[in-house]
């Protein structure tokens, strides 16, 4: 049976229906009513987080799987997550979980608190909120990274940056990390493939890096002949670039075949070179490609030498030349969040 606690982030309408005010679809719910993400719904007047407590898994991950690359590299990271989503993604690679609405997904009871613990006895430095996107179990991701907080475990978001003003202001006290997903560069894409819109998402990118002390990556899903035009990479990277500044990290991920596009091909790895040197010309400094086998675009680079940082194959370190968080070679700073000398290397 699901656990139902209070949810913040509601308002009562003039007609009895309470407006949830968590992410812009700002659904209205009648009583039993459950918004677009599943796990919220409309209980005794007031919105109510149902998945509380419970968790669809746990895994013990290098934290570059995701993918975070200047955020403690080398390190692992405890994943865990519930089920649901407030986007409706066509493309989902995690439809199984994000897109689950049988409350038998949610096999595991774990306390915030049994969650900082379990990070912290299995000798992880941080803990993800991921599988699903944490912006719909706020309350719980909040409170597991409060209790991590105390332990000394830091925390990170994987998530579709889809939220309103106010309660993004309260999450990202609290995240050390975060890996936004930008699926793509237009609200056409976004309305039509996600049933959402990218406004919010280039908002939320623009918070995080300028209001808060939350470390920045982003990961962009290329979708050949949906996402993946010349033009599109260009304006994406430009618009980071300008906005965000040069030191953002950039994922460009291959996309496989999956829940509702299924007659799509697999992304090409020259598909993914040729959007990481875009993204370098337009002054981004770390731009990396995944889910297809590159260690140079797997690698961190000096920006200012060029001389090799990380050494990266898949999630395995090959190579380690910084020092105190500086190029080994010119003393030149990476930007990131490192330690002095990476665990799995």
């Amino acid at each position: 049976m699901e656990q139902a606690v209070p949810a913040r982030y509601g308002r009562k309408l003039p007609d009895g229906r309470i407006e949830c005010v968590l992410c812009p679809r700002h659904c209205r719910l009648a009583e039993g009513q459950r918004g677009f993400c599943f796990v919220r719904a409309c209980e005794k007047g007031r919105i109510v987080l149902t998945t509380y407590g419970r968790s669809s898994g746990f895994g013990i991950d290098p934290v570059e799987k995701k993918p975070l690359f200047h955020f403690l590299p080398g390190t692992s990271i405890l994943s865990f997550g519930t089920a649901g989503c407030n986007l409706g993604c066509l493309f989902c690679q995690n439809w199984n979980i994000s897109k689950s609405r049988e409350t038998d997904t949610l096999a595991v009871r774990a306390s915030p608190a049994g969650i900082a613990r379990a990070a912290k006895n299995a000798g992880c430095r941080s803990v993800a909120f991921t599988y699903n996107d944490p912006v719909i179990f706020h309350e719980y991701a909040v409170d597991a990274a409060k209790e991590c907080r105390k332990l000394g475990i830091k925390t990170a978001a994987v998530t579709a940056g889809y939220v309103c003003a106010e309660p993004r202001k309260e999450f990202y006290e609290w995240m050390d990390a975060a890996n936004v997903d930008l699926k793509g560069f237009s609200e056409d894409f976004y309305k039509k493939y996600c049933r959402a819109s990218l406004a919010p998402v280039l908002e939320t990118l623009e918070y995080i890096r300028r209001e808060t002390k939350t470390w920045l990556e982003i990961t962009t899903l290329l979708i050949p002949g949906l996402n993946d035009s010349a033009a599109e990479i260009d304006s994406l990277t430009k618009r980071i670039a300008e906005t965000l500044g040069p030191d953002v990290p950039l994922h460009f991920t291959a996309f496989h075949p999956d829940y509702r596009i299924t007659d799509v091909p697999p992304t090409s790895p020259a598909i993914l070179r040729k959007a990481r040197e875009t993204a370098i010309t337009n002054g981004i400094r770390y731009c990396y490609t995944g889910n297809v086998s590159d260690p140079e675009g797997e690698s961190t680079f000096c920006h200012a030498c060029g001389k090799k940082l990380i050494g990266r194959n898949w999630y395995k370190l090959t190579e380690w030349n910084l020092r105190d968080g500086k190029c080994g070679f010119c003393g030149t700073p990476c930007a990131g969040i490192f330690e002095c000398r990476p665990v799995r290397l």
